[in-house]
């Protein structure tokens, strides 16, 4: 791996970081239910771009898998709450 990959790689997992901290902050305080919801969504997008970078880091197809999965799971779960703060239930 050439420095400037390496280097722009550690770059970008450090802004990765930075944007999870800001998100978990918007979870955490944010003033209604929709705004909690959209920075779960962005949180579960963070951590899949980190588990890509991570794969290009190391070259392992075990990091691709578990962005995949993180990607299936966040949808999933995103979708029970819009749903669930749109009717009150999530099983009809």
């Amino acid at each position: 791996m050439s420095p400037l990959l390496a280097n722009a790689i550690l770059l970008s997992l450090f802004i990765f970081s930075v944007a999870m901290i800001l998100t978990l902050l918007r979870l955490f305080r944010g003033p209604s239910a929709q705004d909690r919801v959209l920075a779960l969504d962005y949180l579960y997008i963070i951590a899949m771009l980190m588990m890509l970078t991570l794969a290009i880091r190391y070259s392992s197809d075990t990091y691709f898998e578990a962005a995949l999965l993180i990607a299936l799971f966040g949808f999933v779960g995103s979708f029970a709450l819009a749903k669930f703060l749109l009717r009150g239930e999530v099983i009809e």
